[in-house]
């Protein structure tokens, strides 16, 4: 739900700085920024979903040549990395975070805070590897029915 509100927004923005721009040759400040930062929301929102659902993109057409087993290990080993290196990235983005906010870094032209948004990047990352490393550990119907791919 984030990330569609953060996407409509977007869509909303942008058609509006073009209006302006093609009207009444002024377009939005620091809807670039705005921009990018929604961005961040409509990516990193739907990372943990992405993930729940299985729907990232894979490379499975040398899983006909592998024995069962051998795909279901391969399976929980990716999933495994997956949950690692998610956790991994989370916890350096909540410390940048951290460093912005002590730092006061903000954006150029409207001087929003960025600490919340890579905060948010970590905690979302965060709940992206719980996803994985549940994953990992309980596979679903699917996932143990039909060898399931990341």
């Amino acid at each position: 739900m984030l990330s569609a509100l953060a996407l409509f927004a977007i869509m909303v923005l942008t058609f509006l700085d073009v209006s302006g721009r093609k009207i009444w040759s002024q377009s939005i400040p620091g809807s670039l920024e705005v921009t990018e930062l929604l961005m961040v929301v409509v990516i990193f929102g739907a990372l943990p979903l992405v993930s729940l659902k299985g729907e990232h993109v894979v490379f499975d057409s040398l899983d006909v040549l592998l024995p069962r087993y051998v795909q279901k290990i391969q399976q929980e080993l990716i999933q495994l990395a997956c949950a690692a290196l998610m956790l991994a990235l989370a916890y350096l983005m909540w410390s940048t975070g951290a460093d912005f906010a002590a730092a006061g870094e903000t954006t150029a032209q409207l001087k929003i805070a960025k600490a919340p948004f890579i905060q948010g990047m970590g905690v979302l990352c965060g709940l992206t590897g719980l996803v994985h490393l549940a994953k990992a550990f309980w596979p679903t119907e699917d996932e143990s029915s039909e060898g399931g791919t990341l």
